[in-house]
């Protein structure tokens, strides 16, 4: 998938647009266009999306061609990374997207939206455990939290760990993905057996539009990769819906792509959500083998209000009572990995830092040359002075 973390069909329906609060259109970097993906090998039967040539005919010893079929994710151009395909054990289509679910050689089942994987049964663990957790374990006794998007369960699951939480709202575009989930994915869809909670099918924008005030402690937005439709769940409107359905304090998990593909959307990411959340905003990373790049990123946000402090788990997992066996015991997230999450490479808070540094200075510069000057006379003298 490109970026990593796309997950399943929150997106609104709109059509691609640019950053700008006028709605205007704006170029997507190459980086964010979908590959073209050439046709797939007619004798194969195997998903649209593989690309002709990631097929190979090893001979057997009496000459006899054996075909093996890999399924190759074209979201990321000049790369390739391909899992080998032991059956094919699902292909559909809703009306939001291609859905297909295959079991690997060595990743187990892996589910696929419009040619871009979104999990593994092997490593979905690093994705579903970081994105619920650095944001509940940052605040005390989490009670109300919203996911957007999140369609195969593996977030609610998590979330259920939690004690403290009284009510876990998902909302989820695509019906298909969660029927689809809960055939092949029992592991993660076991998150909707939880009596708390509570399933709207819908769009994810529309829904927090309508959504009270001042509602969620937390929001966990499990969304598409800003491409298209879903390109609106990444600007400057849409955050701002959700800081309005945030209590003071009250805090965003949002899935930010990859620092080694895509530092121009984590800048603008984080350069809107300052504006917008004025309380803590940081970047945080995990790594996701069949992301691209390896790894996915998360933006941690917290709406004005009581401080939070995302760099060190305040309400720490290992201390909530049954949590690390509460359904499936805990594989990836622990405490430790919540602070080494926020520690970033040298580059990137290198590129972070100097992008904030000319915001802030483009924001100074505009509120200077806004601002009217004030004359003075001085007095017995005929010189003006401006300040």
């Amino acid at each position: 998938m490109e970026g990593g973390g796309a997950k399943d069909g929150s997106a609104a329906a709109a059509q691609t647009r640019g950053s700008g609060d006028d709605g205007s259109h704006k170029p997507l970097a190459p980086c964010c266009l979908k590959a073209k993906v050439a046709a797939a090998e007619s004798e194969a039967k195997c998903h649209a999306t593989v690309v002709s040539g990631w097929f190979t005919e090893p001979r057997s010893h009496s000459g006899k061609i054996n075909k093996v079929q890999y399924f190759n994710n074209p979201m990321w151009p000049g790369e390739a990374h391909s899992l080998k395909v032991e059956n094919i054990l699902y292909q559909g289509k809703s009306p939001y997207q291609e859905i297909l679910v295959f079991e690997s050689s060595t990743y187990g089942n892996v589910l696929v939206l419009d040619g871009i994987v979104q999990l593994t049964e092997k490593d979905e663990c690093a994705y579903q455990e970081m994105v619920t957790h650095l944001p509940l374990c940052s605040i005390p006794f989490p009670k109300s939290v919203l996911v957007v998007g999140g369609g195969d369960g593996g977030v609610l699951r998590e979330i259920a760990r939690h004690a403290s939480v009284e009510t876990i709202e998902i909302c989820e575009i695509d019906q298909l993905v969660i029927d689809v989930c809960k055939d092949f994915f029992p592991q993660l869809s076991i998150g909707f057996k939880d009596p708390r909670v509570q399933l709207h099918v819908g769009d994810a924008v529309d829904f927090l539009r309508n959504a009270p005030e001042g509602k969620y402690d937390a929001i966990i937005v499990d969304s598409s990769d800003p491409i298209g439709p879903a390109q609106e769940l990444v600007e400057k409107p849409f955050f701002q819906t959700i800081a309005r359905a945030l209590k003071p304090g009250g805090v965003l998990c949002n899935q930010a792509e990859s620092m080694w593909l895509h530092t121009h959307l984590i800048q603008d990411m984080l350069s809107i959500c300052r504006e917008t959340f004025k309380g803590a905003v940081h970047y945080a990373w995990t790594s996701v083998p069949t992301y691209p790049s390896g790894v996915i990123g998360f933006l941690l946000c917290a709406k004005e209000g009581p401080a939070v402090n995302f760099l060190s788990p305040v309400n720490p997992i290992e201390k909530l009572e049954g949590a690390m066996e509460a359904g499936r015991e805990i594989r990836f997230y622990n405490s430790e990995v919540h602070r080494a999450a926020f520690v970033l490479p040298t580059f990137v808070r290198r590129e972070l830092e100097s992008h904030n540094t000319c915001a802030e200075k483009d924001k100074s510069e505009t509120k200077s040359v806004a601002k009217p000057m004030k004359m003075k006379i001085m007095p017995n003298s005929a010189i003006l002075t401006a300040s």
